[in-house]
């Protein structure tokens, strides 16, 4: 079943379909929401916004093409940091992706009551207003076609995309005979953006029109979620086709609408724009085209969300931040327990906010952004702490510090807009990141309570079991350098509650080096107990014939019987002659 699962190929155009769904359905209302605040300088605003995604597409393809692994900015720091602070990464993905699904449903519903009138759901102790309904019946509806396989929902994704691009590119050619067959409402929302200003700095006003036009960029990050249901070179051509697709139509969507409506209006229709836009330029039919398309692509994200959080979530698991048992996987090479697990926390938020946008909207901007940030960092914090890791691309340190640079200050600005925002954000932030906590630390809550409890027969008996089901956990570490044993215990002892580690040493008759390493190996290790470091770690040392090379790793693998996410090795250097793909599961730590 595991091998149907990762013969699941994406080429570029089904992969560029699934991310595409979600940062081109933005267009349905970050020019709303940019005008709102910046006025007639919202295309410059979201040019800006454009020319930064593609900073962001040299900091993600440096990062995704070395290690290509499902999961992101968690991903990126588990090998380069901590899983505490990995999982912090993967806790604010989630939410995002929670955020993502939620709003796209409603929004979707949203553009849906502009021209359909939809009647409110009597369940007799409820009514349920149509925005809540029919968002739950989108969600759900996702869930099950997800469960039943991802290509299938590629090939949803891809149809949905291109009746997207077919729509936007009629709108602009629309947009622009209107213009110039019809008096110009540019000059009236100028005078209008000066009268915004007039108590305000520019500058502010602008920093905040950035802040919140950021979200433009929001599903930037969804192909780096499912990398491996991609085939080999796809992943930095979907970052090229989102990158000009947001930078082409934002701005011009935002143009054509200063020139045919008023900021007025724009304020008053912001949450469903294009489709006030289309029935301007097009007419009622053209607004039928624009809603359907709407509905349809906003649906398309929330798909996104759902591919994305199910390879974040079973990355997550399997490396024991969040339970093994969520990575249960069917025929069809999907997680259901994951994908029920996601449906129903959507659907509760959905039902627990009634679709309200401004406690959504604040967990929404502030995970988005932070997701963005946060890989930003990553990439630092690999180039510093992995210099010597096999890198295809890479891309310069100045532009990625402006990159974390230009997003961190969205988050604040985010805060700004309206503090209410870190309100909400921290309302679904601290239960979830205290549970992840709390898993995490699961070993060692255990041994304090068997402390505690120790004058407790039934108590110790049950703790002792609990103890030796964490303790029981096996590492296989690959070690070719004394002067590095002490780090791989550190990171062992602080990420991983086992006791039993094996050091590996692949041997090499003929290298005088290796054998004197092994030697060395051989003299060092007994002393570390002795010497109280680490001692309740059991350390074996074993050898093993061939180089460093995948072959040995799998064999090694199979032989000690292992996961690969229970295997860690050093960085993969420019002289081998494989790169990560070849070992992916495995973790780097040294």
């Amino acid at each position: 079943m595991k091998k149907k699962s990762r013969n699941i190929k994406l080429g570029e155009l089904q992969s560029t379909a699934i991310c595409g769904n979600d940062i081109m359905s933005t267009v349905l209302y970050v020019s709303g929401i940019s005008i709102g605040i910046c006025g007639v300088y919202a295309p410059i605003i979201l040019l800006i916004v454009g020319l930064l995604l593609f900073i962001y597409k040299g900091v993600y393809r440096e990062v995704v093409e070395t290690l290509p692994i499902n999961g992101g900015a968690y991903n990126v720091l588990l090998n380069g940091t901590s899983k505490k602070v990995a999982a912090t990464a993967g806790i604010l993905t989630v939410l995002a992706y929670v955020a993502t699904s939620v709003i796209s449903s409603r929004s979707a519903v949203e553009y849906l009551t502009t021209v359909f009138d939809l009647p409110n759901l009597n369940l007799g102790f409820i009514t349920l207003s149509p925005i809540v309904w029919i968002s739950v019946l989108i969600l759900l509806f996702f869930t099950f076609l997800i469960i039943n396989g991802v290509k299938d929902s590629a090939k949803v994704a891809t149809v949905i995309f291109g009746f997207h691009l077919i729509t936007l590119i009629s709108f602009v050619v629309l947009g622009f005979i209107f213009i110039a067959t019809n008096p110009s409402q540019f000059s009236v929302n100028i005078q209008h953006t000066q009268n915004l200003f007039s108590d305000k700095s520019l500058i502010l006003v602008l920093f905040l029109g950035f802040s919140a036009s950021l979200l433009g960029m929001s599903g930037f990050e969804s192909s780096a979620n499912f990398i491996e249901e991609q085939k080999k070179g796809v992943f930095k051509k979907t970052l090229r086709n989102m990158f000009i697709g947001v930078l082409i139509f934002s701005p011009l969507v935002s143009f054509i609408t200063l020139n045919i409506t008023t900021v007025n209006d724009i304020n008053t229709y912001k949450d469903y724009l294009l489709s006030n836009d289309a029935l301007i330029i097009g007419g009622k039919f053209f607004q039928y085209v624009i809603v359907i398309d709407a509905f349809f692509v906003l649906c398309g994200a929330v798909l996104t969300s759902f591919i994305g959080v199910s390879g974040l979530i079973n990355r997550m698991s399997l490396d024991e931040v969040l339970p093994l048992q969520l990575s249960k996987i069917n025929t069809k090479g999907s997680f259901p327990r994951i994908i029920f697990l996601f449906s129903f926390l959507c659907i509760s938020i959905l039902l627990i906010t009634g679709g309200d946008l401004l406690s959504l909207g604040g967990v929404y901007g502030i995970s988005f952004l932070s997701v963005m940030s946060l890989f930003a960092i990553s990439n630092i914090i690999l180039k510093i702490t992995r210099p010597d890791l096999k890198r295809y691309y890479k891309f310069p340190m100045f532009l990625v510090i402006l990159a974390a640079f230009a997003t961190m200050t969205g988050v604040v600005g985010s805060i700004i807009l309206d503090f209410k925002n870190l309100l909400f954000f921290l309302l679904y932030f601290i239960p979830v990141f205290a549970f992840v906590r709390i898993y995490a630390s699961r070993h060692k809550i255990m041994l304090t309570i068997h402390k505690l409890t120790k004058n407790s027969e039934k108590f110790n008996e049950l703790t002792d079991k609990l103890l030796n089901h964490f303790t029981q956990k096996k590492y296989l570490v690959f070690i070719h350098k004394p002067n590095k044993l002490f780090e791989i215990l550190k990171y062992i002892n602080t990420n991983e509650t086992g006791h039993t580690v094996i050091l590996l040493h692949c041997k090499d008759k003929t290298d005088e080096a290796n054998r004197e390493t092994w030697k060395e190996l051989k003299e060092i290790i007994p002393l570390i107990p002795k010497a109280g470091i680490f001692s309740h770690l059991h350390l074996q040392l074993e050898e093993i014939d061939g180089p460093f090379v995948p072959k040995t790793i799998n064999l090694a693998a199979k032989k000690y019987k292992i996961a690969k996410n229970h295997i860690f090795i050093g960085s993969i250097h420019h002289e081998y002659n494989f790169d990560y793909e070849k070992v992916k599961g495995v973790r780097i730590i040294m």
